[in-house]
């Protein structure tokens, strides 16, 4: 029998996170499996999987503070916040210094209003909004308050801006590069991003989605 815990599951790019679910749910013949903290299908890293009687603890781990090291492609605004939609808008970039960022950067750390985007999974009337959105479907969406801990420039390599946060649940990345563009008074929009950790559990220890067993399920 299948012991109750959780699996770091470091998830590759183009699956989603329910995707990841139903690969450990089919290895371990298990009903109960979900996940704490959605990854886009462009995103990597890490994802925390509950197994059995760990899903009744999903509240303790969606709650952790996240990690990311993402990448900021300046110029090119798209309808997604992600290269993986339209432009729908362009600007210039090359007057931007790179201690301009920093200092962009460094006034986001705190309290900041972030709109979650239009092809996020959050629920309108049932329906998620990505499902909307891949019908021209636009809807309103109320900001909400989160707080960056820390941001941080890792490199800058002009029209890219590659960036490190840590920050609370409920922090969309793609809309947060909007707004870096924005206050660099520029457009922009994520072109890779990976989770590094979720409260305690770092990516560094995580499993790929081909090498897991059932020994890498951690008790809690």
């Amino acid at each position: 029998m299948v012991r109750s815990g959780i699996l770091l599951i470091d998830k590759p790019e183009g699956i989603t996170s329910h995707d990841v679910v139903d690969i450990v749910r089919k290895k371990f013949n298990l009903r109960h499996i979900g996940h704490a903290g959605t990854l886009d299908p462009i995103a990597t890293g890490l994802l925390i999987i509950l197994v059995d009687k760990a899903t009744k603890r999903f509240s303790r781990f969606v709650n952790f503070d996240k990690e990311y090291i993402a990448i900021l492609r300046l110029g090119a605004q798209t309808d997604s916040g992600d290269a993986q939609g339209k432009i729908i808008a362009t600007s210039d970039y090359q007057q931007i210094s790179q201690e301009r960022v920093s200092a962009v950067l460094k006034a986001l750390e705190g309290k900041i209003e972030n709109i979650p985007p239009m092809v996020s999974a959050i629920k309108h009337k049932g329906r998620p909004l990505y499902v909307l959105a891949r019908k021209g479907i636009t809807i309103e969406r109320k900001a909400r308050m989160v707080n960056i801990h820390q941001l941080k420039c890792l490199k800058f390599s002009l029209p890219d801006i590659e960036f490190q946060i840590r920050c609370s649940k409920g922090t969309y990345i793609r809309s947060l590069g909007e707004e870096i563009a924005r206050r660099l008074d520029s457009a922009g929009h994520i072109i890779w991003i990976r989770r590094t950790a979720i409260g305690p559990y770092s990516v560094s220890d995580a499993k790929k989605i081909d090498s897991f067993d059932e020994d890498d399920i951690r008790t809690i």
